[in-house]
């Protein structure tokens, strides 16, 4: 029996209901965009290894792991929820094949050495760090939210370090971010080979981005269809379904 504290609960990871995940309303829970990123990531099926960088309660790895044989590792800097992931992967029996590290990808050379991953996953704060006065009275939300631990280079910079030449690189950011994206990914040598806008309605701004690059790959970039979440009548789009419900 895996134990909870305080307001943590146990919540179905997928619609199919096949696996469950640890979440708390004041601390983490998952949201659209790490379901996306899952989806879009290009990963080995049967053998390989994947690194998720800043994997909160370890959503990525578990829905990764439907997906693939290989090895999975997430890092995540907030205690009490790296205790959320290791508890999340136990819940599923999956500890053969998912492990979590607490710490700060800024500092995981000596722990996961360098060039040792195939594929490597983030879903990093998307906002730049405010002023100290305009934080987050939670503390939690202010970590996960915003560039206090670590900036966007810091998170591209851990990317490369640990990814593997021809290795791909898969992130979900803000559109708004997506020059400084492009411009860090060349400067870590990381190519832009794949790009998909996330609109939550048609005829409105894209909210979400997903990228996709190349450890010393060669320039060619692909923008990918649109995807949108939610028809007019507020209920998902058929490719929204596909992705959230299998």
């Amino acid at each position: 029996m895996v134990k909870l504290y305080d307001d943590e609960r146990i919540d179905y990871l997928l619609a199919d209901e096949s696996m469950k995940i640890i979440q708390s309303p004041s601390c983490f829970a998952f949201s659209l965009d790490a379901v996306l990123l899952a989806h879009f990531a290009h990963i080995p099926i049967k053998r390989g290894r994947i690194l998720d960088l800043c994997t909160g309660n370890a959503v990525i790895p578990l829905l990764l792991s439907k997906r693939t044989k290989a090895e999975i590792i997430g890092v995540e800097i907030q205690k009490r929820i790296f205790h959320m992931a290791e508890r999340s992967i136990a819940l599923n029996d999956l500890t053969d094949r998912l492990s979590v590290i607490h710490g700060d990808l800024k500092e995981m050379l000596p722990v996961l050495g360098h060039s040792n991953f195939d594929v490597v996953t983030c879903n990093p704060p998307y906002f730049r760090s405010p002023k100290e006065t305009e934080h987050n009275d939670n503390e939690y939300l202010t970590i996960a939210r915003h560039e206090v631990l670590a900036t966007l280079e810091d998170v591209v910079r851990a990317c490369k370090l640990h990814v593997r030449p021809g290795g791909k690189v898969a992130m979900v950011h803000r559109p708004g971010r997506l020059v400084d994206i492009i411009d860090l990914f060349r400067e870590y040598k990381l190519e832009p080979k794949r790009i998909q806008f996330v609109y939550p309605k048609r005829g409105k701004e894209a909210n979400m981005l997903l990228i996709e690059g190349i450890r010393d790959g060669k320039p060619d970039i692909k923008i990918l269809p649109p995807l949108h979440i939610y028809k007019e009548d507020g209920t998902y789009t058929e490719e929204a379904e596909r992705i959230i419900y299998g």
